[in-house]
């Protein structure tokens, strides 16, 4: 092998509306804006994510993901938590809830126990996209 990864750097996800999506990430998750080059051609946002960033991207149509529910098995970003009751609370206060049809929008999914060997819940952004929080076993 001619070269060796060192760390994730970025999550880009494509969104519909730019201002929805900022507000989504930094309110129900919690997540610091940082600095966007004023180079590029299109909007966008970026985000801290620990050692690494998520870039939102603004595209019209936003992601293929219209219309489709939670679905761990597919393509999905996963956020470690500190505390896993006060992330499912907060989930809660802002209108994540399991007992809604698992096709609505604010269903979330989780479990103290599952295969994995530490407590998911998963939960979708205003475009669909899926993701993970976790917190160590």
């Amino acid at each position: 092998m001619t070269f060796r990864v060192s760390a994730l750097h970025h999550v880009a996800l494509p969104v519909s509306d730019l201002e929805r999506s900022r507000q989504f990430y930094r309110e129900v998750m919690g997540l610091a804006e940082i600095e966007r080059p004023a180079a590029f051609d299109f909007r966008g946002a970026w985000f801290a994510l620990g050692d690494g960033q998520l870039h939102l991207i603004e595209r019209r149509g936003g992601t293929l993901r219209v219309d489709k529910p939670v679905d761990s098995r597919d393509v999905h970003f996963a956020l470690r938590v500190d505390d896993f009751d006060a992330t499912l609370a907060h989930l809660r206060a802002a209108g994540y809830r399991d007992d809604l049809p698992v096709d609505h929008p604010l269903w979330v999914k989780w479990n103290r126990r599952p295969n994995a060997g530490f407590p998911q819940i998963f939960i979708l952004d205003p475009d669909r996209h899926v993701i993970e929080l976790n917190a160590a076993g």
